[in-house]
């Protein structure tokens, strides 16, 4: 129960809520380095993903790419990039991103599941749909935006979801060149035998890694359709009607006019 009190204690502390090392700031650099390596791994990954799910080739060349982000253990590339830079040197312009090597392996982190979720979803969607989509007229570039796209937003956002949760727990890191962020309670507790304020500051990572979380639930509800959270799809299910309309009167029979009607063969 001790520790629990040290914790607590820890939590009510005024200092440790003011100024430029309080836990407001801490987590504004926290949300910094992880806003920006999530923002360049969604210009990065969704595009690719999105171009090369919709052509259905090369997919899984460009997944096998990204996912040696995954081999390589992020704090290996935190390393590697501070020794090949100055771990607080950030390039002209670029000061938006943070700690320079944090940003570079954050990002390496994020790509991969977002690469590989936009793909699948992509690649997923009934060859059936494609095809009475193009059969109304739609050009590829249609196809892809307002057919595909929308059918596979949730799979797209789950690997949103993955990598975001996955940047948050992983910023920490930035602490170990000097940037700061939540990681700093672990690593400056580590190093004095504070525990308290180690777990205090796993538990504020913990608590972040959640909100996003939740946050970005709530913005795939806003964005998915209803059908498809029902698992319907109701762009899916319109083509089919239409595709369903057209086969017919392609054989000769007769099928209803959407305004009324007869339309014979």
């Amino acid at each position: 129960m001790s520790f629990l009190a040290d914790v607590w204690s820890w939590f009510t502390d005024g200092s440790n809520w003011s100024g430029e090392d309080g836990v407001p700031n801490l987590i504004l650099q926290h949300l910094q380095v992880s806003a920006a390596a999530m923002l360049v791994a969604v210009l990065i990954a969704l595009p690719i993903g999105l171009t090369l799910g919709h052509l259905r080739r090369g997919g899984v060349l460009a997944i096998n790419i990204s996912n040696v982000g995954r081999a390589i253990p992020s704090f290996g590339i935190l390393i590697i990039v501070a020794l090949t830079w100055s771990p607080f040197y950030t390039p002209p312009g670029f000061g938006w991103v943070g700690s320079w090597p944090a940003f570079i392996a954050l990002t390496a982190l994020a790509i991969p599941p977002m690469m590989t979720n936009t793909y699948v979803g992509m690649a997923d969607v009934d060859a059936e749909v494609r095809e009475a989509a193009r059969g109304m007229g739609m050009s590829g570039h249609q196809v892809l935006w307002r057919v595909e796209t929308p059918m596979a937003l949730p799979l797209i956002m789950a690997g949103v979801r993955i990598s975001a949760v996955g940047v948050i727990a992983t910023a920490t890191l930035a602490s170990v060149v000097g940037f700061g962020g939540l990681g700093e309670l672990i690593w400056v507790g580590f190093k004095i035998g504070d525990y308290a304020e180690m777990f205090a500051g796993v538990l504020l990572v913990a608590a972040l890694a959640l909100v996003v979380e939740l946050s970005l639930a709530f913005l795939q509800r806003l964005l998915v359709s209803q059908g498809l959270r029902r698992g319907g799809g109701r762009i899916a299910k319109e083509i089919e009607d239409v595709d369903e309309a057209i086969l017919p009167a392609a054989a000769g029979t007769e099928v209803p006019r959407p305004g009324g009607g007869m339309a014979g063969g």
